[in-house]
């Protein structure tokens, strides 16, 4: 078949149901991805008197490059402070910086961790490793759903489709709203995917997951860690499953550190910005 010829069975120009499938999904993506960064956008637009929201968008990318914090992360954040006062010199009171939490459980020199996508690729680094798995994802919490935040081993088909999770019948989903590790030991049987899913997910050549929670200090749940097995997996001995443990609380408590420190220097840094 030729580059521009069509599918067997469809009329030149026509789409087949894979295309359709995929088109809806990337839209679907583009839409929750560009609602957050819209809500920060109109927020900052009324709170700064802009003349545009394509102004607060380079307010926010400024920051966002300056710091070296995602956009939406930038985002997010703004939209969960109380609104920012132009009177005031500062977004966020200014307060003493604490040194970052500890993460010996990620067995990483400085360099690797020196910001949240090392912290965040270290942490699935090692979690392949404490489950013997070659595939696995990173999501964070955002919006009220999970957002792909880093991915190893799992193809396209898999990261577009799972780049956003809701409340919905995902292992990973389950575990981050019951705060709990969860194991899947064979995704082809088990009743916690809906039908998509799970073709979704043994297409990319995984047959088992497991998800741990990336808790804060309070418990809540701010992201989730998973890797996926080639192979039907039993669940996790008690040594595997303290170490997850172990590395959900290290590692959601340095990002609540990071959003309380480097987040918020950032939003700080984009305040002076747009009041001076």
């Amino acid at each position: 078949m030729t580059e521009n010829s069509a599918a067997p069975g469809l009329r030149p120009g026509e789409r087949g149901p894979e295309d359709a499938e995929q088109q809806a999904i990337d839209a679907r993506n583009r839409r929750l991805a560009r609602a957050g960064v819209a809500r920060a956008e109109r927020l900052l637009v009324s709170s700064y008197r802009l003349s545009s929201e394509q102004e607060a968008f380079d307010l926010l990318r400024d920051a966002s490059q300056r710091f070296n914090v995602r956009l939406h992360t930038l985002a997010e954040t703004a939209v969960h402070l109380p609104a920012p006062r132009p009177g005031t010199s500062s977004w966020v009171p200014d307060r003493p910086r604490p040194a970052a939490p500890p993460l010996p459980v990620l067995r990483a020199g400085e360099r690797r961790l020196a910001d949240d996508s090392g912290v965040l690729k270290t942490a699935l680094q090692r979690t392949l490793h404490i489950t013997g798995a070659e595939m696995g994802n990173v999501q964070l919490v955002q919006n009220g759903m999970l957002r792909m935040e880093h991915h190893t081993g799992l193809n396209l088909r898999f990261t577009d489709y799972f780049t956003f999770v809701g409340p919905s019948t995902t292992s990973c989903a389950q575990a981050a709203e019951q705060s709990r590790q969860v194991t899947v030991g064979e995704v082809a049987t088990s009743d916690a995917f809906d039908e998509v899913s799970r073709r979704t997910i043994l297409q990319t050549g995984s047959r088992a997951c497991h998800s741990a929670p990336l808790l804060s200090p309070r418990g809540t749940v701010i992201g989730m860690i998973s890797s996926h097995h080639d192979r039907p997996l039993r669940h996790l001995g008690a040594a595997q499953s303290a170490a997850l443990d172990q590395l959900g609380r290290q590692v959601g408590r340095w990002l609540v550190w990071h959003r309380n420190t480097t987040v918020i220097s950032a939003l700080n840094h984009l305040h002076a910005t747009a009041t001076r």
